[in-house]
């Protein structure tokens, strides 16, 4: 008897969907910034909205690129969004993740 593994496949875009919308429940974070890279980052699969991910078979690495509020402890708020994102990917897709990377690009002052 022959076995099959079934295989289940997240889109690129619900991953990065899914980074983005957990970092922006975090309160601090007012928004998500460009993808740094100029150029080349319109021809660099899985970027889109301030986030990048690296897919590996299960696991997953995520860069997001924020907006944080003037008003925000920015440490604490970057430390909740590699939690939120972290615990989203486990939670949602089952994925081991490899690593949650935060870079505040900017500062919201109103």
């Amino acid at each position: 008897m022959t076995q099959t593994r079934d295989r289940t496949v997240v889109a690129p875009a619900v991953l990065l969907t899914i980074a983005r919308l957990s970092a922006l429940a975090v309160e601090g974070v007012t928004g998500m910034a460009a993808v740094p890279g100029g150029v080349n980052r319109h021809f660099t699969r899985g970027t889109g909205d301030g986030v990048q991910i690296e897919v590996d078979d299960n696991s997953i690495c995520a860069k997001l690129y924020l907006v944080v509020s003037a008003m925000a402890d920015m440490k604490a708020v970057a430390r909740a969004v590699q939690a939120e994102v972290g615990r989203a990917y486990q939670d949602m897709v089952g994925m081991v993740v490899r690593g949650v990377s935060v870079s505040i690009e900017d500062v919201d002052y109103d």
